[in-house]
């Protein structure tokens, strides 16, 4: 009777472990995809489902996943409850499948797209350019210059021609300046606003004379001796 129940009980006993194994296969399918997601930064719309300490909740795939506050936006982020329901853009950057940790981010996303605008407006900039731009901060040293995606280095040195012991003794923080790009590389952009002032004393240039500098001479006076007043009372024997 026992052997019966057995034989009676084996067809579903194998299809029992047949989808057993294919849960498996399944479940351990779906980590691998979330470890190559961390390779292809591939983009997910995710909604926001709850706001925990330190972070949020959303499902990516059927899977609860963790966006750290940190991971929701390049700014600081004071009131984590405003991202209750919103939906946004994220990318995986952590799955571990032993613990069942899947990580979000939104601020990689950012970050790609702000170096993105970044290549673009540098890419238009060329020395010699003479550009608005907006202080966004002051050192010692110098001043950062907003350019409007990317940001210049403004010297001490390149601030006037008159000595200047700070850039805070000219400038201020959300200023608007004029400048001149006189130098690019290395993805770093040099400015100046000495360069767009005329020195005091100069002569007027042209371009033309390159054989005296680049300074052009002026004569006033009109000469009026001609060759016979030269020889006028020169007897030759």
């Amino acid at each position: 009777m026992a052997e019966e129940s057995m034989k009676d009980f084996e067809q579903e006993i194998n299809d029992s472990f047949k989808t057993a194994k294919k849960v498996e296969n399944e479940d351990g399918g779906k980590w691998e995809r979330f470890q190559s997601l961390i390779e292809t930064k591939e983009q997910f719309d995710v909604k926001i489902i709850e706001v925990v300490k330190g972070g949020c909740i959303a499902y990516l795939e059927d899977t609860r996943a963790f966006i750290p506050a940190s991971q929701l936006s390049v700014n600081y982020v004071e009131k984590l409850e405003e991202f209750q329901n919103k939906h946004i853009k994220v990318v995986v950057i952590t799955a571990d499948p032993e613990k069942k940790r899947l990580v979000l981010s939104h601020r990689e996303i950012e970050q790609a797209e702000r170096e993105q605008e970044k290549a673009e407006r540098l890419a238009q900039i060329k020395v010699g350019d003479i550009v608005d731009g907006k202080v966004e901060s002051l050192k010692d040293y110098g001043a950062f210059v907003d350019l409007g995606g990317v940001t210049g280095l403004l010297h001490v040195s390149q601030i006037s021609r008159k000595r200047i012991k700070t850039p805070a003794d000219v400038l201020k923080e959300g200023q608007e300046v004029k400048v001149k790009v006189i130098k690019i590389g290395d993805g770093k952009i040099s400015l100046s606003i000495r360069a767009l002032e005329e020195p005091e004393g100069s002569f007027q240039r042209d371009n033309t004379l390159e054989e005296t500098g680049g300074f052009k001479y002026e004569e006033k006076t009109r000469a009026t001796t001609n060759l016979g007043d030269l020889l006028k009372g020169i007897k030759l024997n």
